[in-house]
């Protein structure tokens, strides 16, 4: 009686132990699927530094008022710090802050869309990681489009950031803020250094 007793109780414990061991195996795998949006604009950025393009940028403030500049390749990375400053999702402990939505598939523009939110909206500046991608059968999808959506807002201020990156292509930073008794200012800034001006 006391060996079948015994080896009830060894059971029990070693399905315990293979379900948290499972639960933690799952918790530690969060996130590693994840696509890196900080790691292809890396190699976007690495690129345009070898590169010969003639890079513009275009600062726009309410629609109404433009200035344009041309950016040196080695300042490229400066201009793009908004892109490399946000979570990076290949660091398991940033991975665990966020959940991926279901992929969407847009017929229409033949898009997969691949959205990354935070788990807790209200302790996260980034509210949103999307990629928009071009399924290829047999290979990995091409990313085309990346958009980040980052907002700050508090008692005195509101600032909100709408990110574009088109792959090989250009940069769009859309930044709306508003201080308390003054009107709202938005102020659109472009970079382009591959982009054909007839598209």
């Amino acid at each position: 009686m006391r060996y079948f007793y015994a080896m009830r109780i060894s059971v029990f414990f070693l399905t315990v132990t293979l379900i948290l061991t499972a639960c933690n195996a799952k918790k530690d795998d969060r996130g590693t699927n994840f696509i890196s949006v900080v790691s292809l604009i890396k190699k976007q950025v690495a690129h345009v530094d070898t590169s010969l393009y003639s890079i513009m940028k275009v600062v726009y403030i309410d629609s109404l008022h433009s200035d344009t500049s041309y950016i040196p390749r080695e300042q490229f990375a400066d201009a793009a710090r908004e892109f490399l400053d946000i979570p990076d999702l290949s660091d398991e402990k940033v991975a665990k802050r966020y959940k991926e939505d279901p992929a969407i598939h847009d017929q229409m523009l033949n898009r997969v869309i691949i959205t990354y939110l935070p788990v807790d909206p209200d302790k996260e500046e980034v509210k949103r990681q999307e990629l928009l991608a071009t399924p290829i059968p047999g290979k990995d999808a091409k990313v085309n489009n990346i958009i980040i959506v980052r907002e700050v807002s508090n008692r005195d201020s509101f600032l909100q950031k709408k990110m574009l990156w088109q792959m090989d292509k250009s940069f769009q930073v859309v930044t709306t803020s508003q201080k308390p008794g003054k009107p709202e200012v938005t102020i659109t800034t472009k970079v382009t250094w591959n982009e054909d001006p007839n598209q």
